[in-house]
Parts: structure tokens; sequence; C-alpha cells
């Protein structure tokens, strides 16, 4: 059985960053994925599942609500890793292309104040696992560490 794409990329030298993990024709559409990694594998530890869980609803209510990516928007989740996110737009896009959508959206949840959208019983699968402290941590590291300085270090992945 072949390794899937994910599976190959040396994570011994993968940084954080904003990677095209993969791009993939649906009908006569592309589909990029892109690897958000907030931590350095194998080496920081993982982010904890409320945590994720929280940046999750935060990251997928901006961006089902962006003026411009809403109706591009696939997919946002986590990986089960728990090292960053997997982001899936309609499209054929480039690293450099989300760079500033990604900033907002980590923007956006830093700053966020109040109730997380979904997070109620009725709404949500664990609406009590949820961190919001935490969530604005780590969006506030990734932006600051990542998304502000971003090179061709965090936007490619290494060879």
């Amino acid at each position: 059985m072949e390794k899937i794409a994910s599976f190959t990329i040396n994570h011994l030298e993968l940084v954080p960053g904003v990677y095209v993990s993969r791009k993939d024709m649906i009908g006569e559409n592309v589909i990029t994925t892109f690897d958000l990694r907030m931590t350095t594998p194998n080496l920081e530890p993982v982010m904890n599942t409320a945590e994720m869980h929280a940046i999750e609803h935060l990251g997928a209510t901006f961006l089902r609500n962006h003026k411009e990516f809403s109706a591009k928007t696939v997919y946002f989740g986590p990986m089960g890793c728990r090292t960053g996110f997997y982001l899936l737009l309609n499209g054929d896009f480039s690293s450099k292309d989300v760079l500033e959508l990604v900033t907002e959206m980590f923007e956006f949840i830093s700053m966020y104040e109040g109730e997380i959208p979904g997070a109620s019983a009725r709404d949500c699968g664990n609406y009590l696992d949820m961190n919001l402290p935490m969530a604005k941590y780590l969006a506030n590291k990734y932006l600051n560490n990542v998304l502000l300085s971003a090179n061709e270090s965090n936007l490619n992945y290494p060879k």
C-alpha cells in the first residue's frame, strides 16, 4: 500500500508554517488542502483537545463568514497528531495566496471575547471540552512566531 502524501513529509525537518499539503481535482474544481502547522512535530508538546476544539469552532465560524472565502471554504479542522489544522479551499491556491486569510483568522481567534460559537449541548457533541484562553494564547503565538514573519521555510515543505 502506498503512503499518503502527508506521511511522505519529513516531520523531523518540518517547522510551523502554512503549507500546501495537496491539490485534488473534484470534477473541474481544484481543492487545495493546506497544512496549518502550529507546533514543531515531535519536538514541542502537542496542543490539547480543548484549545484545538475552541480554535476549530472560531476558525470555522470566521471562514464561513469571510467576505471573499466563505463560498470557497470546504473544511477547517484539526490534525489527528494535534500539531495543527487542515484548511481545504475550493480553488488552486499557493501558501502565499492564503497567508493574509490565515493571518486574519488567527488575529480573530487571538482577540476573540465572548461565548464560543456553537459551544452548547444543542450545537456540539462535546461542547464542554473547550479552552478559549489557551486557544487565544496559541493563536497569538502562531501569529507572532510564524504568520507575521513567514518566509520560504514557513511556506514550502522541507525537501
